[in-house]
């Protein structure tokens, strides 16, 4: 059984699947990196994670270099050459539906990120062949996985026998009902695809025979994505945005995701000087700093090539200190949230050598678009539902566009000499749940394990709810949640003291000594392992 937290010497891996874990820690124990390890447990969470991700989606990396240097990946796909307005309308449409053929809008970007991930591996001396990397996935893909807790409850409270989408059923119900915890579910052809990966190298998934099949059941279902938006797809590096805070420096993924707000949130808390953690100030001055960064994000997220003004610009700190001012030590702002659900695994290893992986894939909402692509296996995401059919909106749907993002990995370096690489799923909730854990374990010295363990909130409308509150974990003080109710939070205490909308949240680190520890989520089905 994989345990919660672990520490080692040699390296440290930490996901939401304990199969996953085992994948990465497999590879480290090997000799392996920690980018290595990363990969072996972003291809093993595939099958053992469905509905939180898939290879049909996307990713996004931030890696610590032993140099010192930081690289981001980012491996998100574009608006196929179909997807255009005009065929939205023609089928009736005035937003983008949410499942189906016409929610598989955009190239799947994952694979495009192992790829760039791969020659990092490599180029800090990495010698692990892809093939070795894959194994854990193809053994899991041609065995079948239980079907996790996590899985078992999406299934129930996500309605899924309401999904219609094309092999949809066939993949991820029994007899037209949601499987139980422990069914071994079969994923189809995804064992052939990951075998032909293996053999034939990552690029095949775009340029090679799995790309020829994936554009041909594509077509065959009816989405916007081309064989052609396949073989065009790569995935890029860019620098990392970062915010330099009291204790170090916080580097997150640039627009189009949402990593602006995770930054945005920690510099505008830090400014407003609460004393300690848990506390009414503690949680009220998340939960308005969130308000602001989320009203920034707003204004300037979109695709990094079509950016209308910088997004560091929003982080000087002129700017953090002027959202701070704007908020009310004692009244909650009011809140006209337009929350996105979102379903994601983040994943993070260091290894010896001091070099760190934040790592985070997405099919966007559990399941993505629910469509099943049945020569390879393959999940198709969601992500272009976040598009606008509106050609004034901030984010309109184009072909060639990238679409808004809710992922954020993140990775600190601290002025004490720990590097610290830490994320979570959770959609909106996650630059909340990464501003938290942060807080409580750099600012306020609590040990990641706890950390992460400490009840957590959510700011928003979510998982189907159609109120704009705030959601909190029933083992926070009564006296606390009292404080909020009367500052005018509009509450919901959640029955649970640990509950699944809060997201998996980890993370791992090293310190000047060597010591490597981690720590994982006991609302997802996951842990952490050492060498």
């Amino acid at each position: 059984m994989t345990e919660l937290s672990a520490r080692g010497r040699r390296g440290v891996v930490v996901a939401p699947h304990f199969l996953a874990v085992e994948a990465g820690h497999g590879v480290l124990a090997e000799g392996g990196n920690a980018l290595e390890a990363a990969i072996a447990a972003a291809a093993a969470i595939i099958p053992a994670y469905p509905h939180m991700n898939h290879i049909g989606g996307d990713g996004f990396w931030i890696i610590r270099e032993p140099s010192g240097r930081i690289r981001y990946i980012e491996a998100c796909g574009f608006a196929g050459a179909k997807a255009t307005r005009a065929l939205y309308a023609e089928h009736g449409y005035k937003t983008i539906p949410p499942r189906g053929p016409l929610a598989a809008l955009t190239v799947p970007g994952a694979a495009g990120g192992w790829i760039l991930a791969l020659e990092a591996a490599k180029a800090v001396g990495g010698k692990m062949p892809l093939s070795r990397l894959l194994e854990p996935a193809i053994a899991i893909a041609r065995k079948g996985s239980p079907v996790s807790r996590s899985m078992s409850w999406r299934l129930a409270y996500e309605r899924a026998t309401d999904i219609k989408a094309p092999g949809f059923a066939e993949t991820f119900l029994i007899g037209g009902k949601p499987p139980k915890e422990g069914t071994i579910l079969s994923t189809g052809r995804l064992v052939d695809t990951f075998e032909r990966l293996a053999k034939a190298g990552l690029d095949d998934f775009y340029r090679g025979d799995v790309g020829r099949e994936i554009a041909a059941d594509l077509d065959r279902i009816g989405s916007p994505v081309t064989r052609a938006d396949l073989e065009s797809y790569r995935a890029v590096l860019r620098e990392p945005l970062s915010i330099k805070l009291k204790e170090g420096t916080v580097h997150t993924s640039q627009p189009p995701t949402q990593g602006l707000a995770t930054l945005l949130i920690l510099g505008i808390f830090e400014r407003l000087g609460a004393a300690e953690a848990e506390s009414f100030a503690y949680i009220h001055g998340i939960i308005e700093a969130t308000k602001r960064a989320f009203k920034i994000r707003d204004r300037v997220v979109t695709d990094f090539d079509r950016l209308k003004e910088n997004p560091a610009g929003s982080l000087v700190p002129a700017v953090l200190e002027r959202e701070a001012k704007a908020i009310d030590p004692n009244q909650a702002a009011p809140w006209p949230d337009r929350s996105k659900k979102g379903d994601t695994v983040w994943l993070g290893a260091v290894d010896a050598s001091g070099l760190a992986v934040s790592y985070i894939q997405s099919l966007f909402w559990e399941f993505g678009s629910g469509c099943v692509l049945p020569a390879t296996g393959i999940v198709m995401q969601n992500r272009g539902s976040s598009f606008s059919l509106d050609p004034n909106s901030m984010n309109s749907l184009e072909p060639g566009r990238r679409p808004f993002h809710t992922l954020c990995p993140a990775l600190a370096i601290l002025d004490d000499g720990r590097v610290l690489s830490f994320g979570t799923m959770g959609g909106e909730g996650q630059p909340q749940t990464l501003a938290t854990v942060y807080a409580r374990h750099v600012t306020y010295k609590v040990p990641i394990a706890e950390a992460i363990d400490r009840p957590r909130w959510l700011l928003g409308r979510t998982w189907g709810s159609e109120i704009t509150n705030v959601r909190i974990e029933s083992r926070f003080p009564a006296s606390v949640i009292a404080a909020l109710k009367k500052a005018g939070h509009d509450i919901d205490v959640l029955p649970d003291a640990y509950y699944e909308i809060m997201g998996h949240a980890g993370g791992v680190s090293i310190d000047p000594k060597g010591d490597i520890e981690g720590a994982h989520d006991r609302r997802s089905d996951g842990g952490a392992a050492g060498v």
